[in-house]
């Protein structure tokens, strides 16, 4: 009866953690490029459900904030690319708050706005010129309101950003980014807003599956590499590209700027020219990446800073342009199903009463005070 016990409480523990795998400081992107999602209401019961507090969208849709009142999830906004130019208007940038974040603020965690994305790096260098003048104005329509020590911004960046990324030690952006990419760092500076990058091992894995070992890009066993100028050893490719956008940021004179990792993910399916596109190759990294995170790891340049991240993303989206693996980064299906097994419920449906969620905890609790009651009965 004792060994029964035993692995009975094994299970429930081991139950228990995979429920709360999300409640660890890890974030979900909720892209909603498609025309076959659950509605927004559905999806903040199934984050309720999972114990994600924190997710970033890409636009401030009304439905979606109403969605997340009342949840205590952390939730950061987008204004698209398209807006840059007419933030530069300090009336414009208020007004676009006014409508799209403050009426909200009293039931709806907004903790940043996210002002672009992905604009260095591309062709548009007049997009390019916009971004920190637009990130500047909204930022001073928050001071205006009184919201900046409620919101912050930031904008997400791509990796293409750096010119050198390996070794980490000598990471480098790109000289013709240096322009726009030092002053967006005295921003953050002075600020206190963290910089944002979109980081995809899988991507440099696909480009050159002969030559970059599958193990290093999973956070799978292997041989690593070293940086010959720390001698610091890397198992995985993520934490050398997080220490090199780090010394990058140093080049250009900051070591008072966090960096953040806004994106992260691998798809689960791609055309037959994008290697490593599979489902067990898009299970294994992101549970990996999860009891990483889990265990509250930093990189071996920052080993007692915990590194943040929003995974990409909660759903795969069908309508995103692209080869296939764009359209299937999710971790859910349209329906809820997840798309292979992270140690996560499902979402059912219909919807779930989450009412039930309390008698549910209650219920665990209640066996295990059961279990010890019994356990120490026998041993009398």
């Amino acid at each position: 009866m004792a060994a029964i016990f035993n692995k009975l409480l094994l299970l429930l523990i081991l139950s228990a953690s995979f429920v709360g795998i999300f409640g660890i400081g890890v974030g979900v992107n909720y892209g909603r490029i498609a025309n076959n999602l659950l509605p927004p209401s559905q999806v903040s019961n199934l984050l309720k459900s999972l114990n994600i507090n924190r997710v970033k969208v890409y636009d401030a849709d009304p439905k979606v904030l109403q969605a997340f009142a009342g949840t205590d999830i952390e939730i950061i906004i987008g204004l698209g690319n398209e807006y840059l130019q007419r933030m530069r208007d300090p009336q414009q940038a208020q007004a676009w708050i006014q409508q799209n974040v403050q009426p909200y603020l009293s039931e709806t965690k907004i903790t940043c706005i996210n002002v672009g994305n992905e604009v260095l790096g591309g062709t548009d260098t007049q997009l390019a010129a916009y971004l920190l003048p637009a990130m500047k104005t909204m930022y001073g329509a928050l001071v205006t309101l009184g919201l900046n020590k409620q919101v912050y911004i930031t904008t997400a960046h791509s990796l293409q950003i750096l010119g050198t990324s390996f070794p980490p030690s000598q990471g480098a952006f790109k000289e013709d980014m240096v322009q726009y990419i030092k002053p967006i760092l005295d921003f953050h500076a002075q600020v206190d807003s963290p910089f944002f990058i979109n980081a995809y091992p899988y991507f440099a894995y696909k480009s050159d599956p002969n030559n970059v070992k599958l193990e290093y890009v999973l956070f799978e066993p292997n041989e690593g590499s070293v940086d010959p100028n720390t001698n610091l050893k890397y198992d995985n490719m993520l934490y050398a590209q997080i220490d090199a956008v780090y010394s990058a940021i140093k080049a250009l004179g900051h070591t008072d700027v966090e960096v953040k990792i806004s994106e992260t993910g691998w798809p689960s399916k791609g055309d037959e020219n994008e290697a490593g596109a599979t489902v067990q190759n898009a299970g294994i990294y992101n549970r990996n990446l999860m009891q990483r995170m889990q265990q509250g790891q930093g990189t071996p340049a920052r080993p007692s800073q915990p590194i943040d991240i929003y995974i990409f993303a909660l759903f795969n989206e069908n309508e995103k342009n692209g080869p296939t693996s764009e359209r299937n980064f999710g971790l859910y299906y349209p329906d809820g199903t997840l798309v292979y097994n992270l140690g996560v419920k499902s979402y059912v449906l219909p919807r779930i009463d989450y009412s039930s969620s309390y008698r549910n905890e209650f219920s665990i609790f209640n066996i295990l005070i059961l279990l010890l009651g019994t356990y120490s009965l026998l041993k009398r």
